[in-house]
């Protein structure tokens, strides 16, 4: 198989057949992500995606579902998408889903009408990294948009009916910024329409730029209770049927569950923790990471 360089994928991914489209990611200015800082992005020449793909028919024929690599294969071209999507589906005849990880930008670059053929080529379960629907909040991440671009460009993937799980990362406002960054996201959330809200919480690591401005003061984090009481404003504000994930290793105390079938129950673990953890703990265990995951 044609891996290079890091090869990463969501934890809900597990089962899914995985198969390397590109490598790096196009934009490499998110200020608290350094996955892809040294890597530029790469398209997988297509006679290694069909080498891949033989080895993979040859060991899973009957897979259903491919999650493509790198940190956005869905800024590729329409045509290149769709070429690749047949290609796949021509080497694994059982395959009905092919997901990927995608950034708003790659969404805007694309019209409703080619959203809609990518969706019958297959291509459904973008995972995408908005982390926040709070403009103060993506301004200050370095996201490159802002949230009334995250809605217009999933109301693009709700009319052409592809599946799409939103990423939101806890403390990323700073200190005393989770409560406005909770409230403006569900706000935001609520108004669309992902399958699921993979929940993470900032960690700073070497190597990132929002690192260096904690160093040097220009950044403030947030505390580790204020991260969990921001989850619960969250889990409590948002109004959509969505499974939401909060179980990374980036979360002090890992919850998941249906909202909002289980929105007592997450609310209810969540205030024991804070009742019987102290914030010293829960910084010791953010001290404790050393990677993601």
């Amino acid at each position: 198989m044609h891996f290079t360089g890091r090869t990463w994928r969501p934890p809900y991914e597990a089962h899914s057949v995985i198969l390397q489209a590109a490598a790096g990611c196009t934009y490499r200015r998110c200020r608290f992500c350094g996955l892809y800082r040294d890597e530029p992005f790469r398209l997988s020449p297509l006679e290694e995606l069909e080498e891949d793909l033989a080895e993979i028919k040859a060991w899973t024929p009957r897979a259903r579902r491919v999650f493509l690599t790198g940190g956005n294969p869905f800024a590729m071209s329409y045509e290149q998408l769709k070429r690749r999507a047949l290609t796949i589906r021509d080497y694994l005849i059982k395959c009905q889903t092919i997901a990927m990880f995608a950034s708003i930008r790659d969404i805007r670059s694309k019209e409703l009408w080619q959203l809609k053929k990518l969706r019958a080529t297959g291509i459904n379960g973008l995972t995408i990294g908005t982390e926040s629907g709070d403009d103060q909040t993506l301004a200050l991440a370095g996201k490159g948009y802002t949230a009334a671009d995250i809605l217009t460009q999933c109301q693009k993937l709700d009319e052409a009916g592809i599946e799409y799980y939103f990423v939101y990362m806890t403390g990323l406002a700073g200190a005393g910024g989770g409560a406005r960054n909770a409230a403006a996201s569900a706000a935001l959330f609520n108004r669309l329409n992902p399958r699921l809200l993979s929940v993470d919480s900032l960690t700073l690591l070497p190597g990132t730029e929002l690192y260096d401005m904690a160093r040097s003061g220009a950044f403030r984090p947030a505390g580790e209770r204020e991260r969990i009481q921001e989850l619960q404003l969250l889990i409590r504000d948002l109004r959509l049927r969505v499974h939401l994930l909060a179980d990374t290793s980036t979360n002090f105390y890992p919850v998941s569950g249906i909202l909002p079938r289980e929105r007592g129950r997450l609310l209810g673990e969540l205030d024991g923790v804070l009742a019987r953890t102290g914030e010293a703990e829960m910084a010791a265990y953010r001290a404790s990471l050393r990677q993601l995951g």
